[in-house]
């Protein structure tokens, strides 16, 4: 099939490149329309469901709302983990699905259960799914600093102007502001006043109730036209509400404002926020999950241009403390560089090696035929442009021009010995036989190199999300190269080294390569004469390159330089919303004394549209690092370092990193210690046992227990018995207090598209212990203080109560200290958690990055042993030996020493990162073996060389040139990778190019000596056997 594409396309030399131009035209249309995002498509199908139950305390909200809906999602097909957080008046219930389930799919059977659940749930509480969002979070952070300005003016902007906006844009799932004041219209009832005039609760708030609306009044035809009735009621102005009439006695009417004080306030605050230590409020933009984040953001910015122009002076909307297109912009700008810089490198070693342009263009060309099929496919099958795919380019780029160099070399070689002859073939025979001659090689490597990519599409989670795409823009790049060297190759070659050719003939060779060959029969000669001591040491430094990665620091993925970090501050539950502000501005002071911090923003508590539980105890700050920051290890010891004097404690990450985590354990740290069972008293015991334990561990940091604790409550206990004397049922007594105490949404105002609660509740001085104890409840015998119904006394209880998969737990959570040995830490918490004394029922999960790390290499590790045995079966069915298929694959151990010294060199860890590596350096060192083996079987079968150390130092001489120019260029192209491995968009792909960097070179270098001498060695019986049998069908066919 190949031969007769060689042929078709020589045949159709024209054809051939009008479809190459057109195909690199369309691929230039699709990189243009391809989206960009910092990483693939990582939304793991996650439903979150907000319930929120307005003023119940955790321990209820737990019982009456979480576990019933708990329960009903349990059982829907396709679910892997059920967590849940039952905070103070809110649940939140976390439905997590298989990766392969489809959202929208997970989404309509939750809304199914939701709708048998609801029988089950208080009759006001309505649970509701939060929208589809990406994982990466929110894509922008936005800041109104206000000063000056009244807090609720701000807080409706951002409400009332801002959110709707950009709610509108395209790709837009989520505004959420948070900071500021929500105004409300209050109404403050006196009671006692009430109590004079004889108006009750229940008579306010139906008067409330039907305030400011308006209701129609039918058609009425009159003067021959038709009149619509509107009955206009409604009214935004205080005045109005002040003078409302809530009932009539003797006297006249009562007025709202005899009984109550009505007025403007804010609404019940769970949140706030700053910046730069200033009171402010801070919108969180997040995108759907398909949307392109840089298209989506350009939009977002126009319309903040366009209403920060329209806002009052000293208010502006444009302050972007957080924008991920950032980092996406500078990774991709990155990368693309690296790609224009590795093609460069491949350009200067090609023409070192051929020292002619038109060699070395023929063989370029296939680098930007290959990238821009690539795009084309990319394009069909809905991928994007990111740090992965761009990555696999990157990786693949020294590759790319692999099969062509080897058929550029097989041909202008061949054409240079035609040209000597005395009758010259025709220069179409020429090289449509020399493309023949190496394309059994360049076909079998090329699918060893699809077939070491087989584990890489079988890795889970977020590894497999991550790193599937990296291999398909490598093996759709590759296979784009194996197809440009089949048919565009060959015709640029029929017009450009025909003439060439016969003009150079034997003297084309460069003096590097004259020089190179020289030493490499020099090297050969000593080698045949110490075989066995070379073999021994082979074997030796392969033992010991196993041993050494089995003993190399373990890590799941690198740290992600977004130019920023999160930082987590959690002060004692317990603590004010006022207070808690207060020493979260005061970090974000400190954080400013910074020199490489540019901005900070700070979340203290949840946002009303919030999908996260967090308690006023706690405060998210995002730090804005300078363009010019050069050292973030630095900055986050800073950090840590500053806000040490706070009562808190202090967790550094970044914003990607923070994700990922969240992703693959619900919590946002690295390493995470589940503990469960059913008694929160003695979780929180065990867990802080353990911290103290493990507080020591080398290479732990930011080592905190997840603040599950007791914190003040009021309780009031209704007397039965002291009830029934007045008459008066519990309900009633509970109802009146909800009402008045936590307060009641009794009417809405509209105006415009603004949109207030009017709330009937008491002022904020009677909401004290002593002022609900004196607080009068309507009985048939009048009025009576609440002390008299029940006991008013001050206790403990939970501030949150978290739980997973139907049982209680607790979180230590922890980091590793960047360079820190993940293994270490974790075989030091297993350590004590075997020690630990669980409370009854109890068990211990460990999860996060550790995790993840082990199960992905342990998938890579099984697979590739698979993938090594099917490369065997298909080199056994090329060569029909065992032998020669084991003397192919010995480049992979040789490659293996290089890969764990360069790791070692260059300090880092064995990650999934640099597993991939070994996975493409795998394809990449059997290629050179098949190179040699299949050009020592073509000298004997087709040139009439006989057995000998001649056949063999000829065979590798021959093949010496195109194996050393696809090494050097696939090495030498990584250069721009193992540079500054700290850049945006480098940082998962430096381990990757260093591990294949180290194998490639161990592997030329060895494999220039020992693959001569195993084939010397145990190669003939092999060869004779193929040439016998090739003699025998008639068989001309190249190996």
């Amino acid at each position: 099939m190949f031969d007769r594409l060689v042929a078709f396309s020589l045949r159709n030399r024209v054809l051939t490149l009008f479809l190459a131009f057109a195909l690199m035209a369309f691929g230039g249309l699709s990189v243009s329309r391809l989206p960009v995002d910092v990483l693939p498509n990582l939304n793991r199908p996650v439903v979150t469901i907000l319930t929120e139950s307005p003023g119940l305390a955790p321990p209820e909200v737990e019982t009456l709302v979480t576990r019933p809906i708990e329960t009903s999602m349990s059982g829907v097909p396709g679910v892997e983990r059920v967590r849940s957080v039952s905070g103070i008046g809110l649940s939140i219930v976390y439905v997590e699905f298989g990766w392969k389930e489809d959202v929208y799919r997970a989404r309509q059977q939750v809304a199914e259960r939701l709708t048998l659940v609801r029988e089950q749930i208080p009759p006001a509480v309505v649970p509701q799914m939060g929208p589809v969002t990406s994982i990466m979070g929110e894509i922008m952070l936005v800041a109104i600093p206000y000063g000056r300005a009244s807090p609720m003016q701000a807080r409706e902007i951002a409400d009332f102007q801002i959110r709707p906006r950009l709610l509108a844009i395209p790709g837009v799932a989520q505004v959420i502001p948070i900071g500021g004041e929500v105004r409300q219209y209050r109404v403050s009832p006196d009671l006692a006043a009430m109590n004079a005039v004889g108006v009750k609760l229940k008579d306010m708030e139906d008067a409330l109730r039907a305030f400011g609306t308006n209701t129609g009044g039918g058609f009425v035809d009159q003067y021959e036209r038709e009149f619509l009735i509107r009955n206009v009621a409604r009214t935004t102005r205080i005045e109005d509400l002040q003078q409302l009439v809530v009932a009539s006695n003797a006297n006249g009417p009562v007025r709202l404002s005899q009984i109550a004080k009505v007025d403007f306030a804010a609404a019940f605050r769970r949140g706030d926020a700053g910046y730069d230590g200033q009171p402010a409020v801070v919108i969180a933009i997040q995108k759907q999950p398909d949307a392109a984040t840089v298209a989506v953001t350009d939009e977002v910015e126009k319309a903040l241009k366009e209403i920060t122009a329209t806002l009052p002076n000293g208010l502006r909307a444009d302050r972007v403390q957080f924008r991920q297109a950032n980092f996406i912009q500078t990774s991709i700008g990155t990368l693309e560089r690296a790609l224009i810089e590795a093609g460069i490198v491949v350009s200067i070693v090609l023409f070192v090696f051929l020292l002619n342009w038109r060699t070395t263009a023929i063989s370029l060309v296939a680098l930007p035929v290959s990238i821009l099929i690539t795009a084309v496919v990319f394009e069909a099958f809905g991928l994007s442009i990111n740090t992965m795919t761009l990555g696999g380019l990157a990786i693949a780029i020294g590759e790319l021009v692999d099969d062509a160099v080897v058929g550029v070399e097989n041909v202008y070689r061949r054409l240079r010995e035609n040209a000597l002859d005395a009758e010259p073939k025709p220069a179409l025979a020429v090289i449509a036989h020399a493309t023949g001659e190496v394309r059994s090689g360049i076909i079998y490597a090329t699918a060893i190199i699809i077939l070491v990519f087989l584990p890489l599409f079988f890795l889970g989670g977020v590894e497999g999300r991550l790193f599937q795409p990296l291999g398909v823009a490598y093996v759709i790049s590759i296979l784009a190269s194996l197809v440009t060297s089949i048919t565009l190759t060959p015709v640029l070659c029929y017009y450009l080294l025909p003439k060439l050719a016969a003009t150079r003939g034997e003297a084309a060779e460069s003096g590097l390569v004259r020089r190179l060959k020289n030493g490499n029969s020099r090297l050969l000669g000593w080698g045949f004469r110490h075989a066995k001591g070379i073999l021994i040491a082979g074997g030796i430094a392969t033992a010991i390159a196993v041993l050494g990665a089995a003993n190399l620091p373990k890590a799941f993925l690198p740290t992600f330089n977004e130019g920023s970090f999160v930082v987590s501050l959690a002060f004692q539950p317990g603590i004010s919303l006022e207070q808690s502000s207060k020493l979260g501005s005061t970090a974000e002071k400190l954080l400013l004394q910074i020199p490489d911090v540019a901005s900070v923003s700070r979340r203290t508590g949840r946002a009303e549209l919030d999908e996260h539980a967090e308690g006023v105890h706690s405060s998210e700050i995002d730090v804005a690092l300078k363009p010019d920051t050069a050292n973030r290890e630095i900055v986050a010891r800073a950090i840590r370092e500053r806000l040490a004097i706070l009562p808190g404690s202090v967790t550094v990450g970044a914003p990607i990193g923070h994700r990922i985590d969240h992703l693959l354990s619900g919590v946002t740290a690295q390493i995470v210690v589940k503990i469960f069972a059913e008694d929160l008293d003695a979780l929180r015991t065990t867990a802080e046992t353990l911290q103290g334990r493990i507080a020591k561990a080398p290479g732990i940091v930011d080592l905190r227990v997840e603040r599950q604790v007791r914190v003040p409550q009021l309780d009031l206990n209704i007397d039965y018995d002291r009830a029934a004397s007045y008459g008066v049922a519990p309900a009633a007594i509970a109802e009146a207090v909800e009402t008045l105490s936590n307060g009641k949404i009794v009417s809405t105002i509209v105006d415009g598209l603004k949109r207030y609660d009017v709330v009937l509740r008491l002022p904020d001085q009677e909401r004290s212990t002593t002022g609900l104890a004196d607080l009068l409840i309507e009985t048939p015998q009048g009025p009576v203080p609440l002390r008299n119904l029940a006991d008013v006394k001050e206790t403990e209880g939970p501030n949150q109560i978290l739980r997973e998969d139907g049982r209680r737990r607790i979180v230590l959570s922890a980091n590793a200290a960047p360079g820190a040995n993940l293994g270490d830490i974790i075989a030091v918490i297993n350590g004590e958690v075997a020690k630990l004394k669980l409370p009854d029922g109890g068990f211990v999960r460990v999860e996060g990055q550790f995790q993840a790390q082990q199960e992905a290499t342990l998938t890579i590790g099984g697979l590739s042993l698979i993938s090594f045995a099917m490369i065997f079966a298909l080199l056994f069915t090329r060569y029909r030996s065992v032998r020669l298929a084991l003397i192919i694959m010995a480049g992979v151990p040789m490659a293996l020493v290089g890969s764990v010294l360069a790791l070692w060199l260059f300090g880092l860890p064995l990650s999934v990162a640099s597993l991939i590596g070994f996975v493409t350096l795998t394809g990449i060192a059997a290629r050179n073996g098949i190179l040699k083996v299949s050009h020592y079987i073509n000298l004997v079968l087709h040139e009439g060389e006989t057995w000998g150390d001649a056949m063999i130092v000829r065979g590798t001489l021959e093949r010496l040139t195109p194996v050393l120019m696809t090494a050097l260029g696939a090495g030498l192209a990584l250069t721009p990778l193992l540079i500054g491995a700290d850049e945006p968009g480098k940082e998962i792909l430096h381990p990757v190019a260093v591990t294949i960097f180290g194998g490639l070179l161990s592997a030329t270098l060895l494999d220039a000596l020992v693959t001569p001498i195993l084939f010397r060695l145990y190669g003939r019986k092999p060869l004779d056997r193929l040439v016998a049998d090739a003699r025998a069908t008639g068989s001309t066919e190249a190996f």
